[in-house]
């Protein structure tokens, strides 16, 4: 071969070497993306994306809430969008490697920031978005703190109309057909919070239980301590095939599965109780109360004494 010949040969090998190389790392980069983004399917046209289980001031901590959708023949409905913007678009992509029918239906389980931040990623599709009656003000008191406290899980800059509530809201119960396959939302007395929402999906028994269920990761009271345990009590009664909790793997035994957060909320009450009898302080009540359950949650230094705080406030002045 010529010298100019195999000086030819040498650099388009080269560049089919870079472009295989960029090809290699492209695909490496999507796989680790896919990943980092995981979707289970428990049931057909039911997506799952399971939350970290970190804190709410830890890097990642936009991602710790279980999120997902629900695909019909006519259409899509998505359950909670995430922590910040970024993780409602990742929901959106994986949404769209699974379906390309619309999403009509937002649906918003509660108000709290790592299950609604990533509503605004889903402005494009012109969905409903869906949520209990009590949202809207629940969202209006907590304005100020997502876009001071949690700018940066927003596109910048944060402004308030990227803090999208509900334009359907649900006083009791409420029908929703995706064709071929019906949601049922039921809204909740203050429990968890005071606009606490479940869906249940009733082709596949899938119930979405917000965070009135929580597994491994400490629970949360920003409601009522005796409004939780009540609801506790009825969703004992229901018999779904999966359960998806707030936060924490699926369960398919409801009861088992509700089990040890009613031991936690329920040593909670009767503590609070106990120190109010014995004239306890509020301080001294954060350490004595419930300590029994540290090792059974992840998370207990962050949130326990917050718990015992609002508990001892909700029963002071019975």
């Amino acid at each position: 071969m010529p010298r100019s010949g195999r000086r030819g040969g040498i650099v388009a090998a080269a560049a089919n070497c870079r472009w295989l190389l960029c090809l290699t790392l492209l695909a490496t980069f999507g796989a680790k993306a896919q990943d980092a983004f995981r979707l289970e399917q428990p049931a057909p046209g039911v997506f799952v994306h399971f939350g970290k289980q970190l804190a709410l001031d830890a890097p990642g901590h936009e991602d710790i809430a279980n999120i997902g959708f629900i695909v019909g023949t006519k259409c899509a409905a998505v359950i909670d969008t995430g922590g910040s913007v970024r993780t409602g678009r990742a929901l959106l992509a994986a949404l769209r490697q699974h379906t390309q029918l619309p999403v009509c239906y937002v649906i918003n389980t509660h108000v709290h920031v790592d299950h609604i931040l990533g509503n605004a990623a889903f402005r494009q599709e012109h969905p409903s978005f869906v949520a209990h009656a009590a949202l809207p003000a629940a969202l209006a008191r907590s304005r100020e703190l997502f876009l001071t406290q949690y700018a940066a899980d927003l596109d910048a800059p944060a402004t308030a109309n990227q803090l999208i509530g509900p334009d359907r809201l649900v006083t009791d119960t409420l029908k929703l057909d995706l064709g071929g396959r019906k949601l049922l939302l039921l809204a909740w007395p203050k429990a968890h919070t005071d606009c606490d929402l479940t869906v249940y999906d009733e082709r596949s028994g899938t119930l979405w239980t917000g965070d009135l269920l929580f597994r491994e990761r400490l629970p949360a009271v920003d409601g009522s301590i005796k409004g939780w345990l009540a609801a506790l009590t009825q969703l004992a009664t229901l018999k779904p095939h999966f359960v998806v909790p707030g936060h924490g793997p699926l369960a398919k035994d409801i009861a088992a599965a509700l089990q040890p957060e009613r031991r936690y909320l329920q040593a909670l009450e009767d503590g609070v109780r106990a120190a109010l009898k014995q004239g306890q302080s509020m301080p001294e009540a954060m350490d004595t109360v419930a300590v029994s359950e540290k090792p059974h949650w992840l998370l207990w230094e962050q949130g326990h004494k917050h718990n015992v705080a609002r508990v001892y406030q909700e029963l002071e002045w019975e």
